[in-house]
């Protein structure tokens, strides 16, 4: 009798390119989702800091999810013009950039601007995150795999948001009480 072997299918193999692009992908998706929920624990710090009115508090909110709903198809269609990885990496300096605008205001109105250029950021950022998986990572069940993931992170990015606003808020104002 003949030995026969049964094939054995070739294990998926992801390169090192493969898996950069699925972190990213995913630090960027969880960096967008994170920024809707963390202020949320900070407005009322907010409003004695920088003696904002409800009204500003409110803008605070809606300026970032305004601006990410409303520039999300044009940052999208910035990426089928100008490819994936620049409007990434675009989108990703923009948000850091109004982070650290936000992070730094001393007035209201800077907050809500730099909270507006967040959303534009994110508005180009998010898009990019999910065709940077798609267009890397072959249809079947590895994309399914990594689509699930960049999910996953991006529910934790909302989940951790009110943990990580707290610790922002709070361990400042420890520290200044210990002195």
């Amino acid at each position: 009798m003949a030995d026969v072997k049964t094939p054995v299918p070739p294990r998926e193999r992801t390169s090192t390119h493969t898996r950069a692009a699925v972190l990213a992908a995913c630090v960027g998706q969880f960096l967008v989702v994170l920024d809707v929920s963390v202020v949320n624990v900070a407005l009322p710090s907010m409003r004695s800091d920088l003696g904002t009115s409800s009204a500003g508090l409110q803008w605070v909110l809606n300026a970032y999810s305004i601006a990410f709903a409303g520039f999300m198809l044009l940052g999208g269609r910035a990426a089928d013009i100008y490819g994936r990885k620049r409007m990434f990496l675009t989108g990703l300096g923009l948000f850091t950039a109004a982070s650290l605008a936000g992070g730094l205001a001393q007035e209201g109105w800077q907050l809500i601007a730099a909270r507006a250029a967040q959303g534009l950021g994110a508005a180009v950022l998010a898009p990019a995150t999910l065709t940077l998986l798609t267009t890397t990572v072959p249809e079947g069940p590895a994309r399914t795999r990594v689509i699930g993931t960049w999910m996953a992170v991006g529910a934790g990015g909302g989940a951790a948001g009110g943990l990580i606003g707290g610790v922002l808020t709070d361990l400042p104002r420890h520290r200044a009480a210990r002195r």
